[in-house]
């Protein structure tokens, strides 16, 4: 099942597609070892506004404060 899983690191956020797999296990759903790493390599280039990297992996948003 698709998923989208976001990233939060200082100011930017990542959107990231991954795939959850269900089994009747208790761990159940879970990611594949290919997204677990795609997510850890969003979080790393978003650690280090490396926003080109971070965008290879997902949608990239900026998050700003709103003001009253």
């Amino acid at each position: 099942m698709k998923k989208k899983k976001y990233i939060h690191s200082g100011n930017f956020v990542a959107e990231v597609e991954v795939d959850l797999i269900s089994s009747e296990d208790e761990w159940a759903p879970y990611l594949t070892l290919d997204d677990a790493q795609k997510l850890d390599q969003a979080r790393e280039a978003l650690q280090d506004k490396d926003l080109k990297k971070a965008s290879q992996f997902g949608k990239v948003y900026r998050m700003e404060p709103i003001q009253p």
